[in-house]
């Protein structure tokens, strides 16, 4: 089984899947409520594409996964983008892949820290859900309306996937 060796996170490595979601000096900030709060702003772009589509939040409760993780299937929406963040002060796995003409090509794992989120654009090939710890719940944005804005992928050979 060909192995996936699990990344740190960067913005920079993400950058071809979407963004990351993290109030650090990274991000654009400034104060807000008479410099009570500090506000960390446009941390990801939401793509809604297609007909009568909405921004949808929701709570995903995922189970923890135990590594080496064997990653049998991906996938994508075609019709919007889709932001995780935990809820929980957890690392967690986006494990995520290129599209090459219609199928993913090699997977990518990148371990993110406690407290940040990624957004995954539109029609970007991904695992499920990874928390590593616990039973985590995230904050999900991602689209409603009309439409199929799901697809799935079976590898025909699965991918190991492992710590460094």
């Amino acid at each position: 089984m060909d192995s996936i060796v699990i990344e740190p996170l960067s913005r920079e490595a993400f950058a071809p899947f979407g963004q990351v979601i993290a109030a650090d000096d990274m991000a654009h900030h400034y104060p807000i409520n008479s410099g009570r709060t500090e506000r960390y702003h446009d941390l990801a772009r939401v793509e809604l594409g297609g007909v009568h589509a909405r921004p949808l939040i929701s709570i995903f409760r995922g189970q923890p996964c135990a590594l080496p993780l064997t990653l049998r299937l991906v996938e994508r929406h075609p019709l919007g983008s889709q932001a995780f963040f935990p809820l929980a002060p957890r690392p967690w796995l986006s494990i995520v892949a290129p599209d090459r003409q219609g199928t993913p090509g090699r997977p990518r794992a990148f371990l993110v820290p406690a407290g940040t989120g990624v957004n995954i654009a539109m029609n970007t090939w991904h695992g499920v859900l990874t928390p590593l710890e616990a039973p985590s719940d995230f904050l999900v944005v991602d689209r409603g309306g009309e439409g199929n804005n799901l697809e799935e992928h079976l590898f025909d050979a699965p991918f190991l996937v492992v710590a460094s």
